[in-house]
């Protein structure tokens, strides 16, 4: 099956070009998903729990965001994996089914993060200011805060790779329904069995003139059947 061009990706086998891949804007953003998880669940693994109590008011803030960058940063890699490997993919059905699950994980991350993002910023707005006795001054605030700020950013880069995700798969279900989705798949550049568009008949046999179809009983200028001569 020629998979030419269907769901955003150009013909299967094509060679990969890495300057050319990650110059594209979806990648750029799958790039920039991956580093802001690592940020996210880097500073709260560092610096988010005191005496093991997570520092955003002794919550489960902090491990639910570790869980959704851990997430996020593996998701985002097996995505870029992905996208390097979508050209070579022939079937279209696997390259519909790659792009369905893409845009359900990319549309699904960016909700996750907008629900941490929410979660750390109540749970930090209700930790105390002042230290208890013994703890150290300003534990974790640069860290937690970093950690904030770029689940923030996380919500609209994810929300970006699920809008060019979308965007391939309006693509490839338009084509899908295209009438030059005929070609190849049933037989050649013309459409079934490799006859050309636009008419033009079978030969009768093999080996007979390219006259096309006969004319048929009683076109042209004659009406009606002659009558036979006895």
């Amino acid at each position: 099956m020629n998979a030419g061009g269907a769901y955003g990706a150009g013909k299967a086998g094509q060679a990969f070009d890495p300057l050319t891949f990650f110059r594209r804007p979806a990648i750029i953003l799958r790039c920039l998903a991956v580093l802001f998880a690592i940020i996210v669940f880097g500073c709260l693994t560092s610096e988010g729990y005191l005496e093991d109590k997570c520092i955003m008011n002794e919550s489960g803030a902090c491990g639910f965001a570790i869980l959704i960058g851990v997430l996020a940063f593996l998701g985002g890699l097996a995505l870029l994996a992905l996208e390097a490997k979508f050209e070579s993919i022939s079937s279209i059905k696997i390259r519909r089914r790659a792009v369905i699950g893409d845009l359900g994980f990319t549309a699904g991350w960016a909700f996750f993060w907008f629900v941490a993002f929410c979660y750390m910023v109540n749970q930090w707005g209700k930790t105390t200011e002042e230290p208890e006795e013994g703890e150290p001054k300003d534990y974790g605030r640069t860290n937690a805060n970093a950690a904030i700020t770029f689940a923030f950013f996380s919500v609209f880069v994810w929300a970006g790779c699920a809008y060019f995700t979308y965007l391939r798969y309006r693509q490839g279900a338009a084509n899908a329904f295209a009438p030059s989705g005929l070609d190849g798949d049933l037989g050649g550049p013309g459409g079934l069995g490799g006859m050309p568009r636009g008419g033009g008949g079978y030969a009768s046999y093999p080996g007979a003139p390219d006259d096309h179809y006969q004319e048929a009983p009683g076109a042209g200028g004659q009406q009606g059947f002659q009558s036979p001569a006895y």
